[in-house]
């Protein structure tokens, strides 16, 4: 595939999207034009007819109203969305119009203490389910009245109420959708965080995180750590064995899965796009970002290439309130309509998965997907994940995109880094999904059936790989997760400083959701089914005691090695020592590097002698890692180490979208 560089340019917003006309041609009122006006709008297009006096206030012209009933038509949604959606008009200037027509009065602020509804009511508007619902507020006058907001209503139908009622006519005022927005928001913000940092320890709290170990697992730790001191001392050679052993089992075990994903990886092309279609969903998409002021520009630009019908697109920017240099940056850029920033409040813990926890129940989508900063999803993803819900049953919760590394060539951790993203995204997360086993998912490009997710209880905000927690979390609720080919590119950490606390977190959360899922095992047994549960064994606990162990094992066995050249002679125990070391340290390279390999595309494999040189190197960098997660979450479970990210280089490429 050829490539081109990603210039300063790409962060302009572009008009010609595919889904949505453009309408740069078309901004100028004009009562009369090459397409007869506003007769012949009607006569295409019936429906438009009660709105024509309301675009005839907003000076659109013609041109625009057919094409923003052409493309009523083709995605199935109302003319109000398209208008919104067209950012022709801003909501101010469509509530004042409305309400001119209507013979309404309006709202042009709202005071959050002086609504009246239930936070149920509340919560259902603000997630898009009943806009045109009205909402009771009370005048300066003391009287209740009530908020409509012109979002989903029919002009006919309202007025009609209208005229019906005078008394209804003079309580209802007219309020821009943001408005009312964010006065709802303001309403309901200690609700919302409570349900965030709260709401899966209220549901299922033995699928929280918020407890690090029960009493047995707690009992357990102290047992062992009482235990192998006593037993080296006492036993020296024993514990030895018996201790290389049951590493080496799980070294084994992850030599073993590794070499069935590579037995079934399968090369073959993506699928082209599908056709868009009158059916498709609301889609929303969660962005959560900290301390991203550089790289808010790419990615609002990425997220503007993605195909989608702009009405049916929701995207959250999801920023810590107190994250000012964010925030500036994102105002900044004068966002479009279908981009909303969401403001989390501060409070613990400062977990990406509290954020979107916290914006979920606003989101307004039957699909979400998640995203991260420096993403730079292809402009397909979306069609292709859709495409594979309408095509599977309705246990497929979550559909995972592969990741790819754009700036594999900027170091040898980053080369590294993109291998493993190779293997796992091409190889061994394929063929989880593909034998119908838990699925530990990347933290980006996930979407899920918003019921699915809504009913597994969201994303654990104690747990720092929420993403992994939530693959085996949905594994226990009876669903499953497919893959595509469509990518994702983002950046891999180019120096140690940016890769160890990330590779620390992803250690210490996969402990932590092993600790989770394995409070009960029975219980999980029971759920899974003997083969996930044996393989969720081994996707957790067996890749960190991998880690762990794979200092111990190296070291053993080359002092082993050292010490049968001096002597010329072997001794029972220690050559079964040396045997089971070089086959767990020799078969983990080897299952490593051929999974990767395998997966490669052509113009990769260039400079692959570097990935087997450092390899080992890398290897004790990961058990470094490792031991460093362990003592994390021991002193500091909760802690989420942020990963810098910065706008790519010059030099840096994406393949050609």
């Amino acid at each position: 595939m050829l490539h081109e560089p990603l210039h300063l340019r790409d962060a302009a917003v572009p008009r010609d999207r595919p889904f949505e006309g453009s309408f740069s041609s078309l901004e100028q009122p004009r009562r009369d034009g090459p397409r007869g006006g506003f007769d012949l709008v009607q006569r295409l297009y019936p429906k438009t007819r009660d709105w024509l006096p309301v675009l005839q206030r907003l000076r659109i012209s013609p041109d625009a109203a057919i094409e923003l009933a052409r493309l009523s038509s083709r995605n199935g949604t109302d003319f109000l969305a398209e208008l919104m959606a067209s950012e022709l008009v801003d909501g101010q200037q469509l509530c004042r119009a409305l309400a001119e027509n209507l013979g309404l009065t309006w709202e042009d602020e709202v005071d959050p203490d002086r609504l009246v509804i239930s936070r149920e009511a509340a919560m259902a508007l603000l997630a898009g389910q009943r806009w045109h619902h009205p909402v009771g507020y009370i005048g300066a006058d003391g009287v209740v009245g009530y908020l409509l907001a012109p979002q989903g209503i029919e002009i006919s139908a309202l007025r009609s109420r209208l005229e019906g009622s005078a008394e209804i006519a003079r309580k209802i005022k007219l309020v821009a959708p943001d408005t009312l927005r964010a006065a709802l928001l303001d309403f309901l913000r200690p609700d919302l965080l409570r349900q965030a940092t709260m709401g899966l320890f209220d549901r299922h709290s033995y699928l929280s995180a918020r407890m690090v170990a029960n009493a047995w697992q707690g009992g357990m730790v102290g047992v062992l750590l009482v235990a192998i001191p006593g037993l080296l001392l006492l036993a020296p050679g024993t514990t030895w064995l018996v201790m290389h052993v049951v590493f080496s089992l799980f070294f084994l075990a992850c030599i073993g899965l590794r070499f069935f994903a590579l037995a079934a990886v399968d090369r073959k092309r993506s699928a082209p796009p599908p056709r868009p279609q009158a059916n498709m969903p609301v889609y929303s998409l969660l962005v959560a970002l900290y301390r991203e002021a550089e790289v808010v520009p790419e990615l609002v630009a990425a997220l503007e290439r993605i195909e989608w019908p702009r009405s049916k697109l929701d995207i959250k920017l999801v920023c810590e309130a107190d994250d000012a240099e964010t925030l500036r940056a994102l105002r900044v850029l004068q966002l479009p309509g279908h981009m909303e920033i969401v403001e989390v409040p501060p409070s613990e813990p400062r977990t990406k998965p509290k954020a979107l926890a916290y914006a979920l129940p606003l989101a307004r989508g039957e699909v979400v997907a998640l995203y991260d900063a420096e993403d730079h999803p292809h402009p397909n993803q979306l069609l292709h994940a859709w495409q594979t819900f309408l095509e599977s049953p309705d246990d497929v919760a979550c559909v995972q995109a592969p990741l790819e590394i754009a700036n594999r060539g900027a170091s040898i951790l980053a080369r590294m880094f993109a291998f493993e993203y190779a293997a796992l995204f091409r190889g061994m997360l394929p063929w989880l999904s593909g034998k119908r086993l838990p699925v530990p998912l990347g933290g980006t490009s996930n979407h899920f059936r918003r019921a699915a997710i809504e009913q597994a209880g969201g994303w654990d905000p104690y747990n720092v790989t929420e993403d992994a927690d939530l693959g085996m979390r949905l594994a226990r609720f009876g669903y499953r997760t497919e893959t595509i080919r469509c990518p994702t590119w983002e950046t891999a950490p180019e120096h140690l400083s940016a890769w160890l606390p990330q590779r620390t977190r992803w250690f210490k959360g996969w402990v932590q959701t092993w600790l989770v899922h394995m409070r009960h095992p029975w219980r999980l047994l029971r759920e899974l089914g003997f083969w996930p549960f044996f393989v969720g064994q081994i996707l957790f606990a067996g890749m960190v005691m991998s880690a762990l162990a794979h200092p111990f094992l190296l070291l053993t066995g080359v002092a082993l090695a050292i010490d049968f050249a001096l002597e010329r002679q072997s001794t029972g125990w220690k050559s079964t020592l040396l045997a089971i070391d070089l086959m767990s340290v020799a078969g983990g390279y080897l299952s490593f590097l051929l999974l990767g390999w395998q997966v490669l595309k052509l113009r990769e494999k260039l400079g692959f002698w570097k990935i087997v040189l450092f390899t080992p190197v890398y290897w004790m960098m990961l058990s470094w890692a490792a031991w460093r997660a362990v003592w994390q979450l021991w002193r500091t479970p909760f802690l989420w180490e942020k990963t810098p990210h910065r706008p790519l280089r010059a030099g840096a490429v994406l393949p050609r979208q």
